[in-house]
């Protein structure tokens, strides 16, 4: 009798990475079973997230893989802004201006209704727009902090808890009307969905988290008996690298909302934390984006202009780093959480700062909680160290060549 695949549970903020992420799982059927995917904020508002995660299934035909709802806006605020940062590593459609510019591959040549914003200005430094009321995060930094810089636009279009099935940014609005209609279970809560399937599947299912980890954190508050079933790779931190973000300390997953990733630390469940320390020696090089355009298919064209946005993005970020193409953060998610050998991990209690100052550390920082020190029954994260990179690499581009057919 054949084994069953692995069921995945995938929470995105879905952007560059996480669109290639979710393609790579779709080329992995034989191998895991994608069951629920939870659209949430992050590199996008969670209402762009919904409609880019329904929209690449759609073109994958996978339309009967159901996209659910999560968090809208970190665990510790009233809303959520996206700022200029995720605008310049993914676009500020997410997609790496693909549906933008008119000439994308799932744009079909005709541009996408009623969004204008293709010529706008990405700095994101202008607070003067309509800023939603309440404690709101822009991208993990309090509005009026000098590190926060809302991505161009998207203070007017950003506000608390509007339903999914009317989106309010330009971007989510036209990508919402290209997609197929979704059915109405989807816009169903994706927290409760995410409790259902441990309960159901216990470790059976594991739960990818791409984005901030306020899904995770929020059904676990919610439903804290599924926390010793819970198996979580999560995409996230840095523990020997520099962070990603203004302090070069912080992770841009952890930084969204470090209060709930510091609670699913200590929570008990199976995390394997893949962070900056083993995703920056995974590189995808312009030669692979060329292969998938060279298919000419409507798939490889599109995933040959997510990977061209990102290696340009980050290759003007820092030359030395990026030489050799785009981190491949979240697909290297992804394929750990379907096989765990591809990194080594060094285990041990772990906590994320939430606060910053003397005696505190830096926000948003993932380091070893020190109580664990003396306290060995503290729970214990598995934190990816090293990287089989070589395999990755050739496994990703192999699967990635067939989807795109």
């Amino acid at each position: 009798m054949a084994q069953r695949p692995d069921r995945i549970i995938a929470s995105m903020d879905t952007g560059v990475d996480d669109a290639l992420a979710l393609a790579y799982l779709l080329g992995s059927a034989d191998e895991c079973e994608l069951s629920g995917v939870i659209a949430s904020y992050g590199n996008v508002d969670a209402n762009t997230a919904y409609a880019n995660t329904c929209a690449v299934l759609d073109l994958f035909g996978r339309a009967d893989i159901p996209v659910f709802l999560g968090s809208e806006h970190p665990s510790w605020a009233d809303a959520f802004i996206p700022d200029a940062g995720c605008a310049q590593f993914h676009g500020k459609d997410g997609l790496g201006n693909t549906w933008l510019a008119g000439a994308g591959a799932l744009a079909d040549g005709a541009g996408v209704p009623g969004d204008d914003m293709s010529g706008d200005d990405m700095s994101g430094d202008d607070m003067s727009e309509d800023v939603p009321d309440g404690v709101v995060s822009v991208g993990g930094y309090l509005v009026g902090d000098a590190h926060a810089h809302p991505a161009s636009g998207s203070c007017s279009r950003v506000g608390r808890s509007r339903p999914v099935d009317r989106p309010q940014s330009a971007t989510s609005t036209a990508l919402a009307s290209w997609g197929k209609r979704r059915r109405s279970v989807d816009a169903a809560d994706g927290i409760e969905y995410l409790i259902e399937q441990v309960r159901e599947f216990g470790r059976d299912v594991t739960v990818l988290a791409t984005g901030p980890l306020t899904d995770v954190d929020a059904a676990i508050t919610r439903a804290p008996d599924i926390a010793p079933k819970l198996r979580l790779v999560m995409m996230g931190g840095t523990l020997t690298q520099p962070g990603n973000c203004w302090d070069a300390v912080a992770e841009t997953n952890i930084i969204q909302d470090p209060e709930a990733a510091n609670r699913v630390f200590h929570s008990g469940a199976d995390i394997t934390m893949v962070g900056l320390d083993v995703t920056h020696q995974c590189l995808l090089p312009r030669s692979a984006a060329d292969q998938w355009r060279a298919t000419g298919t409507k798939r490889g064209r599109f995933l040959a202009d997510l990977a061209d946005f990102s290696i340009k993005a980050n290759l003007e970020a820092d030359p030395a780093l990026f030489s050799g193409g785009m981190p491949l953060h979240d697909p290297l998610a992804a394929a750990v959480a379907l096989d765990s050998s591809l990194v080594d991990c060094f285990d041990l209690a772990l906590r994320a700062e939430t606060n910053t100052g003397d005696f505190n550390g830096v926000r948003g920082r993932t380091t070893g909680d020190p109580v664990g020190l003396v306290n060995h029954s503290m729970p214990h994260v598995h934190v990816a160290l090293g990287a089989d990179s070589g395999r990755f690499l050739d496994e990703f581009a192999e699967r990635m060549a067939e989807v795109c057919r």
